[in-house]
């Protein structure tokens, strides 16, 4: 039984802010470098505890199997601007030797029948505890912009549903998938053009007048 939730959750807490710093840190590399970044931004969190126990109910994992069977419990999305820039994530992360990956999904190639897309990892990542290092699971989304604005309206639907959608809301979702993904191959196509353009803005320097802030 886990009595204190807050001691248990300590360690997948500190794997989510290491983690944190170090994912940002490869777009500042980039950045110092005057390169583009694939990533455009980081985001982590711990699962609540209500949201674990409801998963352990609904997933049938027992207890004493949370700490091998439930993947995201600490939880790290990677923004990206392009589907291409996805890829470059998942391969830098291949190369990391801090971390170590068990599983890889993509659901970009393979979308869910709802329409869903999202490039997902699965890491075992050490943190260090005055007690002696501790291996972590965490789950890394790696997603466009495009794609998480998708999942997090469908995630809100589906908390309002139980999953169980209406007919034609499924109908509109999955329409909407698939002009969320068109959108994405339209900025690939013309993704040259956009990336000198955004090296031309962050290189202008304070006197330029003649491109406006928005």
């Amino acid at each position: 039984m886990v009595e204190d939730w807050q001691h248990f959750l300590l360690p997948y807490q500190q794997a989510v802010n290491e983690l944190k710093v170090k994912l940002r840190g490869i777009r500042k590399q980039y950045q110092d470098e005057t390169q583009h970044s694939p990533i455009e931004f980081v985001t982590g969190r711990v699962k609540p505890v209500d949201s674990i126990k409801e998963k352990m109910i609904r997933r049938h994992v027992q207890e004493d199997r949370l700490e091998q069977d439930m993947q995201d419990i600490a939880g790290l999305r990677i923004m990206c601007q392009f589907v291409e820039d996805i890829y470059q994530v998942v391969d830098l992360l291949r190369q990391r030797s801090d971390m170590t990956i068990l599983e890889e999904r993509d659901y970009i190639s393979n979308a869910k029948p709802s329409g869903y897309r999202s490039y997902h990892i699965v890491i075992e990542y050490p943190v260090q505890l005055i007690s002696g290092e501790k291996k972590i699971l965490a789950e890394i989304q790696v997603r466009t912009l495009a794609m998480n604005f998708w999942a997090t309206i469908e995630h809100s639907l589906n908390y309002k549903y139980q999953g169980e959608f209406p007919e034609e809301l499924s109908a509109r979702l999955q329409r909407a998938a698939e002009a969320a993904f068109k959108l994405d191959n339209e900025m690939s196509e013309i993704r040259e053009e956009i990336q000198e353009a955004q090296t031309m803005f962050s290189n202008r320097t304070p006197g330029d007048q003649n491109i406006p802030d928005r």
